[in-house]
């Protein structure tokens, strides 16, 4: 293939965003149920669609009945703000940043609720040490960094006689990747990611020991009404049936309910994790074939499957911009760039509503366009 030849074949669904995701394969909106929207979410039907959304995640998630989960507002985004203004200000906290999000979560405990945390940060590309965390604390961090394609390797550094609670925003990691639940106190994620749903709401997973919290402790500030999960000392275990604090899109609960009913379907939690799996293995592939390109998170074991961070040799956020630019007006791969505060590469989702083969399909355009790039230099 010279620089000027362009490949003959185009992924199918040329889908790669971290967020919004691809929708699950076979997707189309004349496959949603549609009895419940321009109803109630409150009506009989509205609450059993709300109920069946949070029974799916359960099976499909595999995620024990000790644990509760609660359709949320504000995406992920809006879980983690939930838990940081309820449930932070009992104990000591610490804060883990390798990444934008990470970094996120940092500001709000210092600058907004200003608990001065105790803060273990690493660059893009890596993780702090792990061995350092305090378990008497509070623990705040990411499972899985969207922006930086670096994961937690497992739950093993997780202290099972913790005093603190495991706060984990998962949001890129869930379906994807095993969740330890007796190390976890709380879980956020967001449909938008990994199941491939609509933004806009997010689901909050609390075990035991974060409703103990939520019961025992009275923060030193004052709660929106959309963050309030008790009243009167008690839970609000509606929140956790299908009755949510806010008015939630029905359609977008009926898009998530497609996209579970999907897993399900082609086996589960493990056929998840195996294609995003063998979607990350087909990309690193395509890494190791050429010398211009490499990952971001450089050891394996903490490499993303899902958020996979790629860097590119000798590239500014302006060759970044211009190479996406042109696979997107290719329709060869859309929204690819890595992240804004993120080092100029390039970002491949590879979760479990993509297709191998339009992974695999991604090499010959990646070639063609650092031709013309180069080329032009």
């Amino acid at each position: 293939m010279t620089e000027h030849t362009m490949p003959a074949r185009k992924p199918a669904r040329p889908f790669f965003s971290s967020g919004p995701c691809a929708k699950p394969p076979g997707w189309s909106p004349e496959k949603l149920a549609t009895d419940s929207l321009g109803r109630s979410h409150r009506s009989k039907l509205g609450k059993a669609r709300l109920a069946l959304c949070i029974d799916l995640i359960r099976e499909v998630l595999q995620v024990p009945d000790t644990h509760r989960i609660g359709i949320v507002p504000g995406s992920d985004t809006g879980a983690v703000e939930m838990v940081m203004w309820t449930m932070l200000g009992a104990r000591p906290v610490t804060t883990l940043a390798w990444e934008s999000f990470g970094e996120g979560w940092v500001t709000d405990a210092v600058k907004q609720l200003k608990i001065d945390p105790t803060v273990l940060r690493a660059d893009y590309g890596h993780l702090p040490d792990l061995a350092q965390v305090d378990w008497s604390n509070d623990v705040i961090f990411t499972w899985n960094g969207t922006t930086s394609g670096v994961r937690v390797p497992n739950a093993d550094w997780i202290a099972a006689d913790r005093e603190g609670l495991a706060i984990a925003d998962a949001t890129s990691a869930v379906f994807a990747q095993d969740i330890d639940w007796a190390k976890v106190d709380v879980l956020t994620f967001s449909w938008q990611k990994v199941l491939g749903g609509e933004g806009a709401h997010g689901v909050l997973i609390l075990g035991p020991r974060a409703v103990e919290r939520l019961e025992s402790h009275t923060p030193a500030w004052p709660l929106p009404k959309v963050f309030r999960m008790t009243k009167g000392g008690k839970l609000i275990e509606g929140i956790f049936k299908g009755e949510t604090i806010n008015t939630p899109s029905m359609l977008a609960v009926e898009d998530a309910i497609f996209a579970l009913e999907w897993a399900k379907s082609i086996g589960g939690l493990s056929a998840m994790k195996a294609r995003a799996d063998a979607n990350a293995a087909a990309l690193d592939r395509i890494v190791q074939e050429r010398d211009w390109l490499g990952h971001l998170a450089q050891d394996p074991a903490i490499r993303s499957n899902t958020s996979v961070c790629l860097t590119v040799k000798d590239a500014d956020t302006d060759f970044i911009k211009a190479f996406a630019k042109m696979l997107e007006e290719q329709h060869a791969a859309y929204d690819i760039a890595g992240y804004r505060d993120a080092p100029a590469g390039l970002r491949i989702w590879c979760g479990a509503t993509v297709d191998t083969a339009d992974i695999e399909a991604l090499g010959p355009w990646f070639d063609w366009a650092y031709a013309q790039m180069t080329a032009a230099a």
